[in-house]
């Protein structure tokens, strides 16, 4: 089979979602990468928008250097004699050139570009870069400050009406004052939306960063838990193992001193060593069992032949299943069956819980030469996703226990059929199987 999600050998690493959920809306992604793409343009070259800003603007200036005519927009304004092409010039440059700082101080730039306009207007002077002031009134509503903005706003409109009434009178003064405070009124609206975008943006990303930090120590609080679990009860295994080894050197120790053998001291060391290292191990075990209160685990861990109870129990719940064996399972050492059932038995409750009604299950555990495969395959339809991405105590279990044995997992969606597939290969060398 094709795998679709593998965890390489002796690692325990989850997938978190993160700016998974933002990414997936197309016009979210778009929006991010636009503005990831400036914010990447400002950082390395950030004269490169300020001089284009300018340039363009600049370039509005021409008709009225090289032509003549009076016309202009709203009618005669003025008579282009009075003044020579580079006096007009000297206006233009003066007016446009302050746009350069209208990121880096917007207010001061407003500022200069009105008073330079107010000076132009009442020598009868009136130029298209006049427009500069609607880039400066569209910067600092996105760069400045929002009371600032209110005086600008109102300053503008109270220049405009002067300018086309009295300093600069044109023949067509309603239709010139409707047209330049309909601009003004888009340039400050255009960058309050910006504006309001880019806090959007900024709330997105902080939100799904957070969302990211707080999937990832969840994760971490289960593994962690999980990996507490697993000690416990391999504390008990290695408990109970050591038990019969203090057991076994008593008993050889008491025969080899009725034999009259020199072993007999040795065996009582072994003896006397396998006893304090009960004595650390209830000490760590202990420890691990601290928040269980008055909790005792008095039945033994289970093993392959606890896997019948637990598929009749499965069965119960309402989930047919079939399982079957191969090879010498019972001479597999206990903590390796521990690990084969907890893996079968969690694999079984994320079906359970996500494969949906008129599901069916297939289990299969083979052993080989040194290793142990246990596949659990479900014919289910249910929540896919839930089921990949799942930050429980059953995926994370799998996988610190396959991590365990330095095995390797496949989990993801079967590639025949409809379905979904736990694929555990566990490394079992001589030494875990029974004496």
């Amino acid at each position: 089979m094709r795998r679709a999600a593998t965890i390489a050998r002796g690692t325990a690493t989850a997938p978190s979602p993160g700016l998974a959920d933002v990414w997936a809306h197309p016009l979210l992604r778009s929006m991010l990468r636009a503005q990831s793409a400036r914010r990447r343009l400002d950082q390395r070259h950030p004269w490169v928008l300020d001089t284009t800003v300018v340039l363009v603007v600049a370039l509005f200036s021409l008709p009225d250097l090289l032509s003549h005519s009076r016309r202009g927009p709203f009618g005669e304004a003025m008579d282009r004699g009075q003044w020579p092409t580079p006096v007009l010039a000297a206006f233009a440059v003066a007016v446009v050139l302050p746009l350069w700082w209208r990121r880096r101080n917007p207010t001061v730039t407003y500022c200069v570009i009105s008073a330079l306009l107010l000076v132009q207007w009442s020598l009868g002077v009136w130029q298209q870069t006049g427009m500069a002031v609607l880039v400066a009134l569209y910067s600092l509503a996105l760069h400045g400050s929002l009371r600032a903005l209110g005086w600008a706003a109102a300053l503008t409109a109270a220049q405009l009406v002067l300018a086309v009434g009295l300093l600069a009178p044109v023949e067509h003064p309603f239709l010139g004052l409707f047209f330049l405070m309909g601009t003004t009124t888009a340039a400050i609206a255009i960058g309050l939306t910006l504006r309001i975008r880019r806090l959007y943006l900024a709330t997105l990303e902080d939100r799904a960063t957070r969302r990211e930090i707080e999937q990832d120590q969840r994760v971490r609080l289960t593994t962690a838990a999980e990996r507490t679990r697993i000690a416990r009860e391999m504390h008990d295994i290695v408990g109970h193992n050591l038990s019969v080894m203090v057991s076994v050197a008593d008993g050889a120790a008491i025969l080899a001193t009725n034999r009259g053998e020199t072993t007999a001291d040795a065996l009582r060391i072994l003896a006397d060593t396998g006893r304090q290292a009960m004595s650390e191990l209830r000490r760590v075990l202990g420890v691990l069992r601290e928040d269980q209160g008055d909790e005792r685990l008095l039945g033994p861990q289970p093993g392959i032949r606890d896997l019948d109870p637990l598929l009749t129990r499965v069965r119960a719940a309402g989930l047919p299943v079939t399982y079957r064996t191969t090879g010498d399972l019972d001479a597999l050492g206990s903590g390796v069956q521990l690990t084969v059932y907890r893996i079968v038995q969690e694999a079984l409750t994320n079906t359970l819980k996500h494969a949906g009604p008129d599901a069916t299950a297939d289990v299969t555990v083979a052993k080989d030469t040194d290793t142990v495969r246990i596949t659990v395959a479900d014919t289910g339809l249910g929540d896919r996703g839930t089921r990949s991405g799942d930050a429980g105590h059953g995926i994370v279990g799998i996988r610190q226990r396959a991590a365990m044995y330095g095995g390797t997992l496949t989990l993801g969606p079967r590639t025949v059929g409809h379905g979904w597939l736990v694929d555990v290969v566990l490394d079992v060398p001589p030494g875990d199987h029974l004496p």
